[in-house]
């Protein structure tokens, strides 16, 4: 991807420019108010409760994916329903995204012209980031910093796994797309340096992830330094999507499963 800035228009009046400008902020903080932003804000408040309580931060747990009654049909319907709006945030990042005569996928590199290769930078990129961040939530259990994270229980439901896999696809879409290929490209926009882009998206997604300690917030950090920096070398957001979704999945589906085989481990 080439690190030259995008203008806002350089030949246009300076009223013109500010308008402009403000045009963007005000989209920004839109889609942020209707996605990552609004969670991020969610997060940090649960995690400012969570210190207000008189049971140790360590001592607590909180539930990555509700689950659903498998007897209610209802239950299970507004469960599947309520994922499938979920994608719309990601829709509307697209959206706003799209130039006439070239496709917003092909702008931020979501698409599947160089599949393979893809798939490959993402499964490095679960080894690069996944491992050392099980290590950090672990560190951070250790030392009570980071609450219990459970993921929601396996069951013979025939939805669970699909609704899993969903609920990992919906989060590595959401969070790829918006903290990287919309965000990235409003901001140059608007004048700021790479190195700023990375590291305030960063933060923002170490905030969006707030509710689960201060173990998660250092290794989402550090995951959005690395997901930024190599966004910005590679110009495409389909492989760190493959890892955000593959760790994930691990997350979702792998982690109660180990869980269920290996009771005394973990």
């Amino acid at each position: 991807m080439s690190a030259n800035r995008h203008p806002i228009g350089p030949v246009a009046p300076l009223t013109s420019r500010a308008a402009l400008r403000t045009s963007l902020w005000w989209e920004i903080a839109i889609v942020l108010a209707l996605s990552v932003g609004r969670s991020a804000v969610y997060s940090v408040l649960a995690l400012i409760q969570a210190l207000t309580r008189e049971q140790a931060l360590g001592d607590q747990s909180t539930a990555l994916n509700p689950g659903a009654d498998a007897e209610q049909f209802w239950d299970v319907l507004y469960q599947f329903v309520g994922a499938f709006f979920g994608f719309a945030p990601v829709a509307l990042a697209i959206y706003l995204l799209w130039e006439p005569g070239r496709s917003a996928f092909c702008r931020i590199g979501l698409d599947f012209r160089v599949f393979g290769r893809d798939l490959g930078a993402g499964i490095l990129l679960v080894l690069v980031i996944g491992v050392p961040g099980l290590g950090l939530y672990a560190a951070g259990r250790a030392l009570g910093l980071t609450v219990q994270v459970d993921a929601a229980p396996l069951d013979g439901s025939w939805w669970t796994v699909p609704l899993l896999l969903i609920a990992a696809l919906r989060a590595g879409l959401t969070e790829e797309v918006i903290f990287i290929g919309y965000l990235f490209d409003r901001l140059r926009r608007l004048g700021w340096g790479t190195l700023t882009i990375i590291l305030s998206t960063a933060a923002l997604r170490g905030a969006y992830h707030a509710y689960q300690g201060f173990g998660p917030i250092v290794g989402n950090i550090a995951m959005g330094i690395v997901f930024g920096w190599v966004y910005q070398r590679w110009g495409r957001v389909m492989p760190l999507v493959i890892a955000h979704t593959l760790i994930d999945v691990i997350a979702f589906v792998g982690y109660p499963l180990a869980a269920a085989w290996w009771p005394a481990l973990f």
